[in-house]
């Protein structure tokens, strides 16, 4: 018998198709297409809010250039629910910069509205080549978001505060906001607005002194007890958290100092409490006027945790103790508690911000992954993990402790637009039980820029 080329290419082609249907029909293949198989991702809450900063490639903070824009500085709510897969945000326009530590955003317990802080006002009108860092002027609003419909944040009210607010945090109760403002900006002699908030509504901002706060340092900082109306105060200049109690109400609020300050590490960012209050995590970035290039050659940085109410002092007043301290990857700018009390982890920027061209470049940035006695406050560190992604400020676990959710500023590859907020799960070997993080592949497209972000559980 003889066969041409045609008819044998044929007859294998046919074979193919034959044996590709006789295996596509076996039980096995069948119900294993029907149930769609994915690795357990469930990550749980109702959404996560981040903001983007779009005025300035991350490269800006080395060479001073602005860059292209990509859009608009926005807010992005994802709603959670449903595969992971299906995710995306929903952003509405909201002025706000990266030039600052990652808590320019936080959501009222209820989860129904969102405040931002404008540190930087957006970047003037011009030709992109010649704008530059120092063209940015002081912002000076407060923005308020209406979240209850997450597919189409809205803003409700915008507020003229003192220059240049850098963090911003909210009280357990939601009647109270904390502020506090750059001492490089003006308006005000103090760097701390506490505000008062009803039904999405910002009240008249009052500036009160600070006790223990030498004038021009800088406090970078002020984070809300999760159960007491008392505030941690992150001062960056002389590394320490202070502690104090806010009392008054409506327009007249007096700060008094609860128990002792406590000597931390270099360069202090932002402060976390635990869920149950029992301590509080602070970071250390070293960064500072002695090191080179003041952050661009840092060395690795740090976590610490300070015991609340450790002891009674001779004056009756509580003793807070630093009790424990882990090392971290270079420049960890991000902090993250799970809610179970017994994750942190630090999103380390490295130096994945500088230049394309800057011999000192890390193509990478990376997360430390530290496990937290809840009952003694010990820390210990697991491991870095480094990843493909450029100036990475905050990160946010999920309600059920398991999944973490990162901010990605930007991508090394630049035909590729935004940035993005990615997706890991906290894994173990079953034979071997200690924990480490794995990044998967999904992510949410957002504004390029994301730096801030906070879980609405």
């Amino acid at each position: 018998m003889q066969f041409t080329l045609g008819k044998l290419l044929g007859f294998g082609l046919a074979m193919v198709l034959t044996s590709a249907d006789a295996i596509a029909q076996t039980p096995d293949l069948k119900r294993q297409r029907q149930s769609d198989r994915a690795a357990p991702m469930n990550f749980q809450g109702r959404y996560l809010v981040s903001i983007s900063d779009a005025d300035m490639l991350a490269s800006a903070y080395v060479d001073g250039q602005l860059g292209p824009r990509e859009g608009r500085d926005a807010l992005s709510v994802i709603p959670l629910g449903g595969h992971i897969r299906d995710l995306r945000a929903y952003e509405t326009e909201a002025s706000n910069s990266v030039a600052g530590p990652p808590v320019a955003v936080a959501v009222t317990p209820d989860g129904r509205y969102a405040l931002v802080v404008e540190t930087f006002s957006s970047r003037p009108a011009g030709n992109w080549q010649e704008q530059r860092f120092s063209d940015l002027r002081h912002g000076n609003r407060i923005l308020v978001f209406d979240l209850s419909n997450p597919t189409r944040p809205t803003k409700v009210q915008e507020m003229e505060i003192a220059e240049r607010p850098d963090s911003v945090s909210i009280s357990r109760d939601g009647s109270l906001v904390a502020v506090v403002l750059n001492p490089q900006g003006a308006g005000t002699e103090t760097p701390l607005a506490i505000i008062p908030l009803s039904n999405g509504r910002l009240g008249q901002p009052v500036y009160p002194t600070v006790p223990r706060l030498p004038r021009g340092q800088r406090l970078i900082h002020a984070e809300w007890h999760p159960t007491e109306d008392v505030l941690a105060l992150v001062n960056e200049d002389a590394a320490t958290v202070g502690f104090v109690r806010v009392m008054g109400q409506a327009n007249t609020f007096e700060l008094q100092p609860w128990g002792n300050v406590v000597q931390v590490e270099k360069a202090p960012y932002m402060a976390r409490f635990t869920p149950d209050g029992r301590h509080v995590i602070v970071n250390g970035l070293y960064w500072g006027p002695d090191v080179e290039g003041r952050w661009s050659e840092a060395p690795r940085g740090s976590v610490v945790s300070i015991r609340l109410e450790a002891g009674t002092q001779a004056d009756g007043s509580p003793r807070h103790a630093l009790v424990s301290r882990a090392m971290t990857g270079v420049s960890p700018e991000g902090l993250a508690i799970s809610p179970n009390g017994r994750y942190v982890v630090t999103t380390n920027l490295e130096r994945s911000y500088l230049p394309y061209n800057d011999d000192r470049i890390t193509w990478f940035s990376s997360l430390t992954l530290i496990t937290l006695d809840p009952q003694t406050g010990q820390l210990n560190r697991v491991a870095d993990y480094p990843f493909d992604g450029i100036l990475p400020e905050a990160a946010a676990f999920d309600a059920s402790s398991q999944y973490l959710a990162v901010v990605n500023y930007d991508f090394f590859d630049d035909r590729t637009q935004g940035g993005s907020i990615d997706f890991w799960r906290i894994a173990s070997d079953p034979l071997n039980p200690q924990p480490m993080l794995v990044q998967t592949r999904y992510s949410v497209p957002v504004t390029r820029g994301a730096h801030s972000m906070v879980l609405v559980p």
